[in-house]
């Protein structure tokens, strides 16, 4: 066991990776997995207060700035993030006493060289739990500056959204991220049945919930690491959001298609084409890197199937040899992740206006290179895992102006909530010959 100073020691580490440029899930899955020692309750602390101090990140720097004469932007990383640890264990974990959360980041102010700066790290921490009931936010009336602060989202997004969807629709999806929500799995269907893996994993200990929506997918919680279940590492369940399901359930799958997944990894949505496939047809899963690929690898030998194959391959890069094979190509494009903040907490503060219109120009330069792989009378998905209508809406009507042989039968945005992530899907159908 390691003692709770330890564990905000380590929290404390995760959010320096995570400013020097490090992605929060990864480096946070990653010490989970080195500290695999940490007890259950161990590892829940640190989850929650690593996460918690992310998400909330804009509002504590807010608060701090209130209190301290050294702004925030201005203070050494060690100090800025112990402040932020310790002001949301005093302002979102009522079981943490205020005394606790100050002393705790007081000593590892010292046992990380700041000891010279114990007394303001005590003094401002002190200041901010007397006033914790009093800080002075934006008045409601200041929908932007009001909204950024109390949802920690950068006012730039809460702009963007509210010219979209109007200012209640917008606090809603804000608030949606912040909803604790279930593990979304979905099935391996070929192996297992539904009522078997319930049972499996209500006997390693797993709460699970049958999906509200779709037949196919289960809701888990309280477990402790993923990695040790065997239902998990037998392949009975594949991770993935209830919107990313969607995407190979809505593609009109049948047996023996060839299918094409130009930006595949970690694999969730070509593995499903495989399993609708029922062991006929073929899936091609192709990404990047040779990272990605092994990553897709790595789930295909996990669950078993034999039909679907992981490619290295650019998406943006034509491959004569693909040229009207296709009859489904799957594009879940990379995006601004804007509707997965619930799960990547910082991909928020590292989104700029410039890079969103990069990405959103970006899935234009694949898709004009990948329709041409889809056979006459097949099947263009596109798909996103963002909320942005420059990233949806708009480069699907972009794709039919520019593109008069696809015709666009459906679209489907999907907001954040307590079963789904936010998601964009469209359903593009090549006019026969």
């Amino acid at each position: 066991m390691i003692k709770e100073m330890n564990v905000r020691e380590l929290a404390l580490e995760v959010l320096l990776e995570i400013e020097k440029g490090e992605k929060s899930h990864l480096i946070l899955r990653s010490v989970l997995e080195k500290y695999q020692y940490l007890t259950k309750q161990e590892r829940a602390f640190l989850t929650r207060v690593t996460e918690g101090t992310v998400e909330r990140r804009l509002e504590l720097d807010y608060i701090i700035n209130q209190y301290s004469k050294v702004k925030v932007k201005k203070m050494k990383p060690v100090i800025r993030n112990l402040l932020r640890l310790a002001v949301y264990q005093m302002k979102y974990m009522d079981n943490v006493p205020d005394s606790a959360a100050c002393n705790e980041a007081v000593k590892l102010a010292v046992k990380r060289g700041f000891g010279n700066l114990r007394g303001f790290v005590n003094g401002v921490l002190r200041n901010i739990a007397r006033n914790l009931d009093h800080i002075e936010y934006p008045e409601k009336e200041q929908t932007i500056p009001y909204l950024s602060v109390m949802y920690s989202m950068p006012e730039w997004i809460v702009k963007m959204w509210v010219s979209d969807y109007g200012r209640e629709k917008t606090e809603e999806i804000l608030q949606n991220f912040y909803i604790e929500r279930p593990t979304t799995i979905r099935i391996n269907e070929n192996q297992i049945s539904k009522m078997a893996l319930i049972d499996k994993l209500e006997r390693e200990g797993v709460k699970v919930e049958e999906h509200p929506f779709l037949q196919s997918a289960l809701l888990i919680s309280n477990y402790d690491y993923l990695g040790a279940l065997d239902s998990f590492l037998e392949g009975d369940f594949q991770v993935q959001d209830a919107a990313s399901i969607q995407v190979a359930e809505s593609a009109g799958i049948k047996e023996d298609d060839y299918i094409i997944d130009v930006c595949a990894a970690p694999g969730g949505k070509a593995l499903h084409a495989a399993q609708i496939l029922n062991g006929t047809g073929f899936v091609e899963a192709r990404d990047l890197t040779e990272y990605k690929v092994s990553l897709i690898r790595e789930n295909i030998w996990r669950m078993g199937f034999t039909n679907i194959e992981a490619v290295q391959q650019d998406a943006t890069i034509y491959d004569e040899a693909s040229e009207a094979k296709a009859d489904v190509i799957i594009a879940d494009l990379p995006c601004s992740g804007l509707g997965v903040l619930a799960k990547k907490t910082d991909l928020k503060y590292k989104m700029t206006p410039e890079t969103e219109k990069e990405v959103a120009e970006l899935q234009r330069q694949i898709l004009k290179t990948v329709h041409r792989y889809v056979k006459p009378g097949g099947t263009l998905i596109y798909s996103t895992c963002t909320i942005c209508k420059s990233e949806n809406e708009e480069n699907a009507k972009w794709f039919v102006e520019n593109h008069p042989q696809f015709e666009l039968r459906w679209e489907k945005q999907i907001f954040p909530g307590r079963e789904t992530d936010g998601f964009y899907i469209a359903k593009f159908i090549r006019r026969s010959l």
